[in-house]
């Protein structure tokens, strides 16, 4: 069998166990179809000039010399970023002749090709040059074709994928008392890098709005606190706004994260850009409601009574939005279209398209049995 190789700035490693996880898990679920795969990666976000210079440096001297030696054996390099590790494909195909696929994951685009007008060109080139883009909802879409001039018949809708085996519903009465939890609090859960992009200032003012009508609610906010500055930020937030009843989780892996999202009445993702919102699709198949901004890709996934819209960077838009969503009578969602949603991004469907990229862009049978 042909071999590919994924290239990621982002990788988990038993420091960072949540760390670009959705990267690994789909390595996984490529391995566990029989295709052989590598990964070159960075699975350290450890931040400063010199830490970053040194992990780069080293990272693309292994990547290069991995192409190098196993050039006749690899069918494609997928890299998942456009800018920094899509020029590491861009380097293989030029030097090697080794076709790759990119999967433009939202910050590649909205953040790192407006740096400078030197990293939006070479982002161009990369998007260009690669035999397909996967872009993981359809705003990143538009973008890609319109913005930076990829074919449409090049560009694929794909989402990383929810593992319906691990989110799936569970009773409330059954998730919360798994996690010590009172049956009958109202439970508003956030599931993110604690970054301020994230939104988690609109959502602590929104909170505090929401607990003068609503006394008997908990915000319980899990994911990583890497900006120290902004973690500082918003807890002095917090104690400005003197709001009670918000709490700070470690990154969770994914069992217990699926029995969060399961236990609580609302998932909050209050984001300023979001290229598609993977928690929000996880939460819907846990079977909980999702309040969203609206931006990037979640209008896609959660329209059509699928989630609750709300104006971006609004704490009065967004604690209206909470509030509907805990009105369970005056706030239905549509069953019929989350379930579609769910199945249109189901690891079956996810792997059975992935594959059918792969063999399309590579040189070799990629995805098929010996």
């Amino acid at each position: 069998m042909e071999k590919i190789v994924v290239f990621s700035n982002m990788y988990p490693s038993p420091e960072h166990p949540t760390f670009g996880i959705f990267v690994e898990n789909q390595v996984g679920l490529l391995q566990s179809a029989g295709q052989a795969v590598d990964v070159i990666v960075i699975d350290n976000p450890s931040k400063g000039k010199l830490t970053t210079l040194k992990k780069y440096i080293t990272w693309f001297c292994r990547s290069f010399m991995y192409m190098a030696k196993n050039r006749k054996r690899l069918s494609l390099t997928h890299a998942h970023y456009a800018f920094p590790t899509g020029f590491i494909s861009l380097v293989g195909k030029k030097m090697m002749g080794i076709p790759y696929v990119v999967t433009v994951h939202g910050g590649d685009i909205d953040k790192m090709a407006a740096k400078s007008a030197r990293i939006a060109n070479l982002t161009k080139q990369i998007l260009q040059q690669a035999e397909s883009v996967i872009v993981v909802g359809e705003k990143l879409e538009s973008d890609v074709i319109g913005r930076f001039e990829v074919p449409e018949s090049r560009v694929h809708v794909m989402s990383m994928g929810v593992n319906t085996s691990i989110f799936k519903p569970v009773s409330k009465e059954e998730a919360r008392k798994g996690l010590g939890l009172s049956i009958e609090e109202n439970v508003i859960l956030f599931v993110g890098n604690v970054i301020e992009a994230k939104g988690l200032l609109e959502l602590v003012e929104a909170f505090a709005l929401l607990k003068k009508s609503t006394p008997e609610v908990e915000l319980f906010i899990v994911g990583s606190r890497k900006d120290t500055n902004f973690f500082e930020v918003l807890q002095t937030f917090i104690r400005e706004k003197d709001v009670k009843d918000i709490h700070f989780k470690e990154p969770l892996g994914q069992v217990d994260l699926a029995q969060w999202m399961a236990a609580s009445n609302v998932l909050a993702l209050p984001s300023h850009h979001e290229g598609f919102g993977l928690v929000a699709l996880e939460a819907m198949a846990a079977g909980t409601k999702v309040v969203a901004t609206n931006v990037g890709g979640l209008p896609f996934l959660l329209g059509g009574g699928a989630g609750i819209l709300v104006e971006a960077k609004n704490p009065v838009s967004l604690a209206e939005g909470l509030r509907n969503a805990l009105d369970s009578a005056s706030m239905l969602m549509n069953e019929t279209v989350i379930q579609q949603k769910i199945a249109e991004n189901s690891y079956e469907t996810i792997l059975q398209d992935l594959l059918s990229i792969y063999r399309s862009a590579g040189k070799g049978q990629v995805g098929h049995n010996e």
